[in-house]
């Protein structure tokens, strides 16, 4: 048994989990940016639980789960569209403009 009954401390040498999840956001912006619309989505629905009328509790959550995930590909795509711009066609305009 550990003497330590506080928090976990990561080996010396290691990123803590918020200076890992800081790195990784700056790394790649739109993925916290698409986790929070689907949350945004989810609980936006949620919310619209009561007032859905006569329809069934399982087609409400299946189009709970298609905006958010719809939220989830928008953001994936964003960045994917993003990081061809910025390693493809920025990087090419920049390369033919030295010479």
């Amino acid at each position: 048994m550990s003497a330590n009954k506080g928090w976990w401390v990561p080996p010396k040498g290691e990123d803590s989990v918020s200076e890992k999840f800081l790195r990784k956001t700056r790394e790649s912006p739109l993925v916290p940016i698409g986790l929070g619309g689907c949350l945004v989505v989810a609980a936006y629905r949620i919310y619209r639980l009561k007032s859905r009328g006569s329809t069934k509790m399982s087609i409400h959550l299946i189009h709970t789960r298609v905006a958010a995930q719809a939220c989830a590909v928008g953001a994936i795509m964003l960045g994917a569209v993003y990081t061809m711009y910025r390693d493809y066609i920025k990087r090419t305009a920049q390369d033919t403009g030295e010479k």
